[in-house]
């Protein structure tokens, strides 16, 4: 099969949208966020929660589940804002709505107690200016969770791929290593906490469904709970 046409985040989530669902809809998203809200914490009553790449609002909504008194959701395309705003309104739930970029939050400094950012760094080449920028919105002592596709993954020709219509599309994806997270950090004043790989569950993927069976022998995601200490 002909590797499909791989478009920037903007020109990609701009075709993806109409289709993309607030929840885990693949067997690697549901590894991934099975690692995720096992790090967040099961009550956030009275903290202030920012989703930086929030997408179609999947984890504002575990946030807001969770007792958050105020959520922010933060991403690039205006098109999966809507698609967030639509999900969000069916649950009944309010949260604040920006357009912006993971390197210039549309956020206050240390306005977050906790600071959210699934699978979306590798959408970035310079991990170390998003990481800078989540730093700036957490407040001192505030944590960080944030996931991306495991770089084993692109070593192993992954795409992050979707269909709009009838044509198969690809999203430009950054592989970071766990020593790149780890300089960035130590370089903007983060220090790690937990580092999860989780792997696919069987269980996940669907009867008859065509993928690489090497997925199952190794890690799909990395996923990272960070600090801000000062």
């Amino acid at each position: 099969m002909a590797r499909p046409p791989i478009l920037p985040p903007a020109e990609a989530y701009a075709l993806w949208a109409s289709s993309y669902p607030a929840h885990a809809h693949n067997p690697l998203m549901q590894a991934e966020q099975r690692a995720m809200l096992g790090l967040l914490p099961e009550s956030l009553h009275g903290q202030a929660v920012l989703d930086a790449g929030c997408g179609s609002g999947r984890y504002m909504l575990h946030a807001l589940q969770r007792g958050a008194a105020r959520v922010a959701g933060v991403d690039l395309s205006p098109e999966m804002l809507e698609r967030a705003r639509t999900e969000l309104a069916a649950a009944n739930a309010e949260v604040e709505l920006r357009q912006g970029t993971l390197t210039a939050l549309p956020i206050a400094d240390g306005w977050a107690d906790l600071a959210i950012c699934g699978l979306v760094v590798g959408h970035l080449e310079d991990l170390r200016a998003a990481l800078a920028e989540l730093r700036r919105a957490t407040r001192p002592g505030g944590v960080l969770l944030c996931s991306d596709v495991h770089p084993i993954g692109h070593a192993l020709g992954w795409l992050r791929d979707f269909k709009a219509g009838e044509k198969h599309y690809a999203v430009r994806h950054t592989p970071h290593l766990y020593s790149d997270w780890h300089a960035a950090c130590a370089d903007v004043g983060l220090s790690i906490q937990r580092v999860l790989e989780p792997m696919l569950d069987p269980a996940d993927i669907p009867a008859g469904a065509h993928f690489d069976e090497r997925a199952l022998q190794v890690p799909v995601a990395l996923v990272l709970q960070l600090r801000r200490e000062t």
